[in-house]
């Protein structure tokens, strides 16, 4: 029996060296270039910025980084700085445009080092990571993403914070050297003098006034020619769902409609769609922040899913975009976690009542039931129709009540949202609605007071999509509504109603029997906490109170380093967190939430949140 060690054979490189020698995987390279580039360009910054750095022992490192160049160095070590940290993440992310602009800077940076510096081991470093961009260019092939000339003005604002606030600190690096004691006024006023090249108000001791300047001078030129990059260069708009799509993706609803509750929201023309070789499945998605977001399963033929979600992850690694999957089933999870090697995390439960089963009878029911007979009693009655048997005018009415008594300045909902109420091609949805006649009543929505819009789930179900009250309305218009169309459903020919999805349900539930885990119950309160904002445990209470089952909805995920990123993309395609530049000018004030005792937990949060919370 004989034994050996690799790395021991006469004549062979030890696999340590030789991994060294033969450089990093072709993969890896772009997050090791994207990653160098980074420390390379806060290096360049501080080095500009801080005197006390420019002799300090890491200084050493830096005088050969690719950037800090000559009697320019301050001001050309900021430039370089702020434009590799710029394209840093552009590298990590595999565009091509950004390996382009790294190609070029590069050696304009050694160049320029070896000119003023003579500085060989510059030169090497910037040789080094040039010929890893060079020899692997074939791993930088994404296409850029969507975008519009919006993002000129973004930059132009967050480049101008950013500039003001380094240029504060430069202004503030040499205490030594200033002259006099200017104020704060005087030294933002000195930036910005400084930024647009002219000399501010607060003067220094022998050449430090020039370092300042040309440091200035060096973040306003940035400011300006990066905006006008943005503002001139060719525009790629988000894709949107076209009506031949809008099409195809009916017809596979008439067939596969009712395997799953969000199927019908697939028809959001704010989404994309890939669709399988054959036709008969679809992925549809939007792009957020770099993650390319899908919601719920695939539309159409089980058998046919695999080819839409290889269309899916082709088109996600196109463009370096970030695979994603919100609130698929543990059907979809599966076969999604199958076919591409993702993984998937429990993200909560769907309420989804069996019509059948529901009945206002018993001791479960008695806080609804008495709710909803107060409300009757007060004059109130109910209509469940077919959005296609509602008049021209009751329609009106309703998207007119639906914008006016909405608790956000914008719509919410993405994964579990339609976003519009009756448009000509959704006449098979339903819509229920809450009536009143008050005497001297002057609402431009006549008697209306509440309404609940739903969508098809197959020839049997409906998945609701929208909830809206007018806030002058008596508490339990939502109660009252959803009983409603429960009871109207037989009628209808329905069997089974979606309600909303309780995020983090099964822990809100164990968490508070007896018996839980200290883990468990610190969870559930940081769940409980969080609901402040969220609405966490008041939806799935609001939901536990027409005795649903619950189905288990999971996020689909590449690592769990992406699910921070995937979990804001999300936030900022449901409507939670906008990143849109403030309006100047807004068109009304939107009345703020009338909130009411904590009994009725559905009153304490605005009129969607219900839904919101849902669509997160």
């Amino acid at each position: 029996m004989s034994s050996r060690i690799d790395g021991d054979k006469s004549g062979q490189v030890p696999k340590p060296v030789s991994r060294i020698l033969r450089g990093p995987r072709p993969e890896s390279v772009p997050g090791v270039v994207g990653t160098a580039v980074t420390v390379v360009g806060l290096l360049d910054i501080a080095a500009g910025v801080f005197p006390r750095f420019r002799h300090s022992r890491i200084h050493a490192v830096t005088e050969v980084l690719p950037g800090s160049v000559g009697p320019f160095a301050a001001a050309l070590a900021i430039s370089a700085g702020v434009l590799l940290l710029l394209l840093a993440h552009g590298l990590k992310r595999r565009k091509r445009r950004a390996w382009r602009a790294a190609v070029v800077l590069l050696p304009a940076g050694a160049v320029a080092q070896f000119t003023y510096r003579h500085s060989v081991i510059g030169v090497v470093i910037a040789a080094v990571l040039l010929a890893l961009l060079l020899r692997h260019q074939s791993e930088f092939k994404a296409l850029p993403d969507p975008r519009s000339r919006w993002k000129a003005l973004a930059n132009f604002v967050l480049m101008s914070a950013g500039s003001i606030g380094l240029g504060l600190v430069i202004v503030n690096s040499h205490p030594g050297r200033v002259v006099g004691n200017p104020g704060v006024y005087e030294q933002i006023s000195h930036v910005v003098y400084g930024l647009f090249g002219f000399e501010g108000p607060v003067d220094y001791a022998g050449r430090v006034s020039w370092t300042v300047g040309y440091s200035l001078g060096a973040l306003g030129m940035l400011t300006a020619v990066t905006t006008i990059y943005l503002a001139f260069r060719p525009e790629h708009p988000a894709a949107r769902l076209t009506a031949d799509d809008e099409v195809k993706l009916r017809e596979l609803l008439a067939r596969h409609g009712g395997r799953d509750s969000l199927g019908h929201f697939a028809l959001r023309r704010d989404k994309a769609v890939v669709f399988s070789p054959s036709g008969k499945a679809a992925v549809t998605y939007r792009v957020v922040s770099g993650v390319m977001l899908a919601s719920g399963d695939p539309v159409g033929d089980v058998e046919a899913w695999p080819g839409a979600i290889e269309r899916f992850m082709e088109e996600a690694k196109t463009h370096s975009w970030t695979p994603a999957v919100m609130g698929c089933s543990e059907t979809g999870g599966e076969v999604w976690t199958r076919e591409t090697g993702l993984d998937a995390l429990e993200l909560g439960d769907e309420a989804i009542v069996d019509v059948k089963d529901f009945s206002l009878s018993g001791r479960a029911m008695r806080n609804v039931r008495q709710m909803v007979k107060r409300i009757e009693r007060n004059g109130y009655t109910t209509k469940v129709r077919r959005v296609s048997e509602l008049t021209d005018t009751e329609l009106e009415q309703v998207r007119g009540a639906a914008e006016a008594w909405r608790g956000t300045d914008t719509e919410r909902g993405f994964s579990m949202a339609l976003g519009r109420v009756g448009d000509p091609g959704d006449g098979d949805c339903y819509i229920a609605t809450a009536h009143r006649v008050e005497e001297g009543d002057t609402s431009p929505f006549g008697d209306l007071k509440a309404v609940l819009h739903f969508v098809p789930w197959g020839k049997d179900g409906m998945s609701l999509e929208l909830m809206r009250r007018d806030r002058a309305a008596d508490p339990g218009m939502n109660e009252l509504l959803i009983v409603a169309s429960l009871e109207a459903a037989p009628a209808l020919g329905i069997e089974k109603v979606s309600l909303n999805f309780a995020m983090f349900r099964s822990a809100l539930a164990r968490g508070e029997k007896i018996g839980a885990g200290p883990v468990l119950r610190m969870w559930r309160s940081l769940l409980v906490f969080l609901s402040r904002w969220f609405q966490i445990e008041s939806l799935y209470k609001f939901n536990a109170k027409f005795r649903p089952r619950w189905e288990p909805r999971f996020v689909v995920f590449r690592t769990t380093r992406d699910l921070p990123r995937i979990g804001f993309a999300a936030m900022q395609a449901e409507g939670f967190v906008t990143l849109a530049l403030p309006r100047l000018f807004a068109g009304r004030r939107r009345p703020k939430p009338v909130r009411t005792c904590a009994h009725h937990h559905v009153q304490t949060v605005p009129a969607q949140a219900e839904r919101e919370v849902r669509a997160a």
